[in-house]
C-alpha cells in the first residue's frame, strides 16, 4: 500500500459532480493499493497514520500527531499512485489492485483506521469520479509505502 498524507486546514471531495465531502484540520490520506497488499499493511499504516507527529505544538515544532490535535481524516481511494511511467508518455496501472482485491483492503483500512483514531473518517467513494480540493497546511506532504517498513 501506499499513501500520501497532507496536512490540511481544510480539505474536501466531490463525487461525480454532486456530493460533498469535508473536513477541517487534520489530514487527506491519498490511498493506493496492490494485489500483495495485506492487512498486516493496513495495520502498519493505519498505526502510522495515526501517530505521526506532523502538527505544530506550541513552540511551532511539529510534534503533535492527529489523535492529540482533535484533527479529522479525509481517505480517499487513488489507483494513479501505482502508475509506472517506465516506457512511453501514457502512465501504466498494472500493478494497482482490481477492484474484487482493492475494494475489500480500502474498506478494511477504513474500519482499521477509524479504531486507531477511534473517531469516525471521512472518504471518498471507491471507484467514482471525484474532485479533490485541499489547503495543505505549511505545505507537509508525506509519501509513505507499506512495502518499506523495514
Amino acid at each position: 500500500m501506499r499513501i500520501f498524507i497532507h496536512r490540511v486546514s481544510q480539505a474536501s471531495v466531490t463525487i461525480n459532480h454532486f456530493e460533498n465531502r469535508s473536513i477541517g484540520d487534520g489530514l487527506l490520506v491519498l490511498l493506493g493499493i496492490e494485489d500483495s497488499d495485506t492487512y498486516k499493511d493496513i495495520e502498519w499504516l493505519c498505526k502510522k497514520i495515526s501517530s505521526l507527529r506532523i502538527f505544530p505544538d506550541i513552540s511551532g515544532v511539529m510534534n503533535k500527531n492527529v489523535i492529540e490535535m482533535n484533527g479529522e481524516v479525509l481517505v480517499v481511494s487513488q489507483f494513479t499512485l501505482y502508475a509506472s511511467t517506465k516506457k512511453g508518455n501514457r502512465p501504466s496501472y498494472h500493478r494497482a489492485a482490481k477492484p474484487e482485491i482493492s475494494i475489500a483492503l480500502y474498506n478494511k483500512f477504513v474500519d482499521q483506521l477509524i479504531k486507531e483514531l477511534a473517531k469516525k473518517v471521512v472518504t471518498g467513494e471507491f471507484g467514482a469520479f471525484m474532485e479533490v480540493e485541499m489547503i495543505n497546511y505549511g505545505p507537509v506532504t508525506i509519501y509513505i509505502d507499506s512495502k518499506n517498513k523495514e
